[in-house]
């Protein structure tokens, strides 16, 4: 099947940690040379699209424009945005997470925020999930930007902001809002910025509870590499299969 666009994750797809991926440079190319509309959809909130933008082309050699890149942080922002309970905020994350809260009109509260937000922070410490904690007691809402448990890196699968998620909502005793895949919400998000219908699009992803679980749940094909998260010998006993599966980007034909 032909598809007219496509949504495509990050880490383990194009890139590995540090370390590229040669094929997913290549497919970009692909779909760049035959101006097939694709956006990067990634869970990855440490850093702004800018930054994405500029660490592909400089550590990875592939060229996009920063409209491409869809984080789980924009995916967040949005939901904010759409439930209203009011404008301040407190984050466990990095700069791309909370800086881009802040630019999107959010203040900064330690106390009695609005909203909770948990995302990946390799440099989290204990008194900042107790003030995080102590928020949500008081009626914060607790939002969780991904639910990826790991990370690929080149050194072997770390932990992920679903690790600290899961922490919060020991803690908490509550259960965080999750943004981003293989939830619905930055999926569909994803297909409105694409501008495409879902029987058009393609997701493509390393991550089988992630990336194809958000294609299969959202009605969406999936095309799951193996390149990254998910294993070649995990594929026989998957729940629900990927519409296709391959060993490389180099075996798909756009």
């Amino acid at each position: 099947m032909t598809y007219k666009g496509y949504l495509i994750d990050l880490d383990g797809t194009i890139y590995l940690g540090t370390k590229p991926i040669p094929a997913g440079r290549r497919f970009v190319e692909r779909l760049q040379q035959k101006h097939i509309p694709f956006l990067f959809v990634t869970n990855n909130t440490t850093k702004t699209p800018q930054v994405v933008q500029q660490r592909l082309a400089d550590e990875f050699g592939i060229f996009v424009d920063e409209a491409v890149i869809y984080t789980a942080t924009l995916a967040t922002i949005d939901y904010m945005d759409s439930r209203g309970l009011g404008k301040t905020f407190y984050a466990i994350g990095e700069a791309g997470l909370i800086e881009s809260i802040s630019a999107a009109g959010y203040i900064w509260d330690t106390e009695t925020p609005d909203y909770v937000v948990v995302g990946l922070d390799s440099h989290v410490t204990y008194r900042q999930f107790e003030l995080a904690t102590l928020a949500v007691q008081k009626g914060a809402l607790l939002i969780g930007t991904n639910p990826d448990k790991n990370i690929p890196t080149e050194r072997g699968l770390v932990p992920g902001a679903g690790s600290l998620i899961a922490l919060m909502e020991t803690a908490t005793q509550q259960e965080a809002v999750i943004i981003g895949k293989p939830n619905r919400y930055i999926m569909e998000s994803a297909l409105r910025e694409l501008g495409l219908p879902k029987h058009d699009v393609l997701m493509v992803g390393d991550n089988y509870e992630t990336d194809i679980q958000a294609a299969i749940q959202d009605g969406i094909d999936s095309l799951l590499v193996l390149t990254g998260f998910t294993q070649k010998e995990e594929i026989a006993g998957l729940p629900v299969a990927p519409t296709y599966v391959r060993d490389s980007l180099d075996d798909w034909q756009v």
